[in-house]
């Protein structure tokens, strides 16, 4: 059964670890934010950026990706979650991806391994998770029944508390991207040199990101 897919980023937060806009920090000539959107943009014909902080300047750098529908949430100071609601709340598809804003490196191909897990799932299977050597990364997909589940959730709740309650198939990624969670400068600079440097052999050891954790 083919899917209906959308993609939802989470742009909301203040960057407070990073100590500067990190949707704003460039990577090979595009925003951060841009190489998230262009990572979904093959699978995803339509994605809703959830802006908050700062939220002009996430209009600014959308501005050239007419599938991108920016909306803002009032209540982003309560963390992440919010945001993944306000999100959630515009969706229309039958399938749609939440990812950070912070996640540049992961490829179409997650994206397409994920909606095809989805589109063969047995019923009653309504969350796929990509995973690398193991480790659970992002972005997470969910099938449109898990819309109604998050909204019913209060503000301060958590993502991963709505994973656990419900269940969740792990589908293999076999990318590193899915873990690189650009969250300081110190992210940001190891990122620089993996890119920058492409013939050479870079250690890169970002946090695993959990599915809880705030922008």
């Amino acid at each position: 059964m083919l899917l209906e897919t959308e993609g939802i980023i989470l742009a909301a937060g203040f960057s407070s670890r990073a100590g500067t806009f990190k949707m704003e920090l460039p990577v090979s000539e595009k925003t951060l934010l841009e190489r998230v959107i262009e990572g979904m943009t093959p699978v995803c014909p339509r994605i809703i950026v959830v802006a908050g902080y700062r939220a002009e300047r996430i209009s600014r750098i959308t501005r050239g990706y007419p599938m991108v529908e920016v909306v803002f949430n009032p209540i982003y100071e309560k963390g992440m979650f919010s945001s993944v609601q306000e999100g959630v709340r515009h969706v229309r598809g039958d399938l749609f991806f939440i990812v950070p804003g912070d996640h540049p490196c992961i490829p179409q191909e997650v994206y397409r391994r994920l909606k095809e897990a989805a589109e063969k799932s047995n019923p009653g299977v309504d969350v796929f998770i990509p995973v690398f050597k193991g480790r659970k990364g992002h972005p997470v997909a969910m099938k449109r029944p898990m819309a109604a589940k998050i909204l019913e959730e209060p503000p301060d709740s958590t993502l991963r508390t709505v994973i656990l309650r419900n269940g969740f198939q792990l589908v293999e990624g076999e990318h590193e991207g899915i873990l690189w969670d650009i969250d300081t400068m110190e992210d940001y600079r190891k990122l620089e040199l993996a890119t920058k440097a492409p013939g050479r052999q870079v250690t890169i050891s970002f946090r695993s990101p959990t599915t809880g954790s705030s922008n």
